[in-house]
């Protein structure tokens, strides 16, 4: 009876412990880059500059200057259409990310961004600068 118990403690304990997930440096960058997209779109400068790395903020020290120089430098992710991300590239296991983003702009012009994500002590990715070329072709990384 001891036995049969014990068992099915140890089935119930299996049954509820949640799956372990494989940590994904790609779709975590992407939800970043996302994130970070998405709140240009609303104008949250707030939400938006809390995706930039630590190397971005010391640039750039409060979201309004960081916000003045995304709306100035880059239009095309300040008011993207739409977007699809492309190819992706990891240095040192995921250390550093590169992510293609194609994005059609509001004015029509189809850009390519290639977004750099920085790997936190914390385990989060920040944005640690975007390279933007105007074409939607995916050239690789």
């Amino acid at each position: 009876m001891a036995v049969r118990f014990a068992s099915l403690v140890a089935s119930l304990m299996l049954v509820s412990v949640p799956a372990a997930h494989a940590d994904d440096p790609v779709a975590d960058a992407q939800a970043v880059i996302s994130g970070q997209i998405d709140a240009l779109i609303a104008d949250d400068a707030d939400r938006a500059y809390s995706y930039a790395s630590p190397d971005i903020r010391s640039i750039y020290p409060d979201k309004d200057t960081f916000l003045t120089m995304v709306q100035k430098n880059y239009e095309p992710v300040y008011h993207a259409g739409n977007y699809a991300f492309g190819r992706s590239k990891l240095v040192g296991g995921g250390e550093l990310v590169f992510q293609e983003v194609m994005i059609s702009a509001r004015e029509g012009k189809d850009w390519t961004a290639i977004y750099e994500m920085r790997l936190l002590d914390d385990g989060s990715y920040k944005v640690n600068g975007v390279r933007m070329m105007p074409n939607t072709a995916s050239q690789g990384i």
